[in-house]
């Protein structure tokens, strides 16, 4: 039977229920859920049953809460693979157990979900009970450090496969790691590419010194994820990089990697000082241009694109070359400050100034344009004008 109590306590007023969950000591503490006003709807008769939402068990699953799942079951509402999932991936057993004992359906999903949550009762309850199992269950368990979980699964004949080995690698489970390892869990080269994307630099250490292969994106993913000493270790140990290093590393501000790979031999390109550009990381534009790296129109675009005033000044004053697609960008995208300096520094019009600048709403750009000699066509100026209240100027 649904709990009395929480009728009781439903009838409360606000203090009423503060005053019963923080006075007395030596009773059992209240807390309504979705799944509780929901059954409450339907006994006090202001909903009919076949109105109770199609997730009530589901939701009851997810909240521990026995007494409504087993009411929300007996009213008729429906259940499917997702009650037991979630009950096995929040930990509530009995929640598990009643679902499976009186029918409910379950697949692989509940014991990687028990094994997603840490939930070694749960997953020992549902293979038990010959709820089938997958690759999912290792991986999870591996994922969320859960040996004891991953142990239980190994052991009892669960499947593993080379991502076991890289989700431990990747969340920094050196234990599930060498567990997997040192029972014949295959691995592969993205062990060491999600060790260095996530600066895991034991797992990095283990999986190279065991022979676990690498190649070029160990490297560039340690550059993105700005962890030095893993691609430090990487370079060092033999772990051949590309230009994709310095790309990335400036296009994610990682000065102290740019500068590493850069002192170290590793190749830029164009690219380089673009991503820099794009992303507005003008400690980086200034390191690589005064170290050589070469530049090209693109840069341009790029710190007008994303409107990098600063770094578009750099570029230009340094002599990175421009063109028209400078003010196409800035028109485009709407910086007034970016189309006022490459125009004050004789940057030409492009034929789509005022079109652009017009369907994208960004009037004052528009004005700008106009007041400055940019020509545009008929079309723009009757949208211009319906539009963007021009009178003043055209």
């Amino acid at each position: 039977m649904w709990s009395l109590i929480k009728l009781a306590y439903y009838a409360c007023n606000e203090p009423e229920k503060y005053w019963y969950n923080t006075k007395p000591n030596n009773v059992v503490k209240v807390n309504l859920e979705s799944c509780c006003h929901e059954i409450i709807k339907v006994i006090k008769g202001r909903k009919k049953k076949y109105l109770m939402d199609i997730e009530l068990c589901s939701i009851a699953s997810n909240n521990g809460h026995l007494d409504c799942l087993m009411t929300a079951h007996q009213m008729g509402s429906p259940w499917d693979k997702r009650t037991c999932s979630i009950a096995a991936r929040k930990g509530h057993l009995y929640c598990l157990q009643y679902a499976h004992e009186n029918g409910c359906p379950w697949d692989a999903s509940t014991c990687y979900s028990a094994a997603k949550g840490g939930h070694l009762h749960c997953l020992i309850y549902a293979h038990s009970n010959n709820c089938p199992w997958d690759e999912y269950t290792s991986n999870w368990a591996a994922s969320g450090g859960y040996l004891d979980c991953l142990k239980y699964a190994y052991r009892n004949g669960c499947p593993w496969n080379e991502k076991t080995c890289m989700m431990a690698a990747y969340n920094g489970h050196l234990n599930c790691l060498k567990f997997a390892f040192n029972h014949g869990c295959p691995w592969d080269e993205q062990t060491c590419t999600w060790s260095a994307r996530k600066g895991q630099l034991n797992c990095l250490i283990f999986a190279h010194k065991n022979g676990c292969p690498w190649d070029e994106n160990t490297c560039t993913k340690a550059a993105i994820g700005g962890h030095l000493q893993c691609l430090m270790y990487a370079h060092d140990n033999g772990c051949p990089w590309d230009q994709n290093v310095c790309n990335f590393a400036s296009a994610n501000g990682h000065l102290n990697i740019l500068k590493y790979a850069h002192n170290n031999g590793c190749p830029w390109n164009e690219k380089t000082l673009y991503e820099a550009a794009i992303n507005g990381h003008l400690h980086c534009i200034e390191y690589a241009h005064t170290h050589g790296c070469p530049w090209d129109k693109k840069t341009c675009n790029g710190a007008a694109n994303s409107g990098h005033l600063n770094c578009l000044r750099y570029l230009h004053e340094n002599g990175c070359p421009w063109d028209e697609y400078v003010i196409y960008m800035v028109a485009k995208q709407g910086h007034l400050d970016c189309m006022k300096y490459a125009h004050e520094n004789k940057c030409p019009w492009h034929e789509s100034t005022c079109y652009l600048a017009a369907v994208g709403r960004h009037f004052e750009c528009l004005k700008y344009a106009r007041r400055n000699g940019c020509p545009w066509d008929d079309v723009t100026k009757k949208w211009a004008i319906e539009y963007g209240q021009f009178d003043d100027y055209l």
